[in-house]
């Protein structure tokens, strides 16, 4: 009989150290899958969420996350239906409540299919090809409107216009080459202009 209690007592004593280990193994794990997420990552899980965006050159938005790229975000700012892209080398920092900040470390985010893999690059020529009026902020925090004539593998080419002028010759005022290093945000002025 008392071989019996000293073999379960071994036995029980073997189970916990093993659900012990278990569990260490488990919580490793867990922080090394954490330590793989990238800023791009949990802004794809919190596609929907509010945030409040801080960017280079001192820009602030009250936001809605939409869309994330491969190396950007989209959000819409208060009632504002027009889309803003800011690259991510632009944040400073990014303000959401809790829950989201929790929900944000999940490992599955939902995939965006094509618009995840499309590069700031690849949306500015979008934006070009479309000849759609914007807004673009730099690091200075000089906002300038124009229209993107072209758009680089680093850089985009904006004639300068006012915002109530179609890019015409003659309302053209000047031509600037803005590397996409430089850029805090890119502001789509037609509404109706999804990616």
């Amino acid at each position: 009989m008392e071989w019996e209690h000293l073999f379960d007592d071994l036995e029980g004593q073997l189970a916990a150290e093993w659900e012990s280990e278990r569990a260490a193994l488990d919580a490793e794990s867990e922080r090394l899958r954490i330590a793989k997420l990238t800023l791009r990552d949990r802004l794809r899980a919190m596609s929907g969420a509010r945030a409040v965006l801080e960017l280079h050159g001192g820009e602030r938005w009250d936001a809605v996350l939409r869309v994330t790229g491969a190396d950007w975000v989209g959000a819409s700012a208060g009632d504002d239906p027009r889309l803003r892209i800011a690259p991510l080398t632009a944040i400073e920092s990014l303000a959401v409540d809790h829950g989201t900040l929790l929900d944000s470390l999940a490992p599955d985010a939902p995939d965006d299919g094509l618009t995840a893999r499309m590069t700031l690059g690849f949306v500015m020529r979008d934006l070009a090809r479309r000849r759609v009026p914007v807004t673009v902020g730099t690091r200075s925090g000089d906002p300038r409107h124009g229209t993107i004539d072209r758009a680089g593998a680093d850089h985009l080419d904006l004639a300068l216009h006012d915002p109530n002028e179609a890019r015409r010759l003659r309302s053209v005022r000047g031509f600037r080459s803005i590397p996409f290093a430089a850029l805090s945000w890119v502001r789509v002025e037609d509404a109706s202009a999804a990616l």
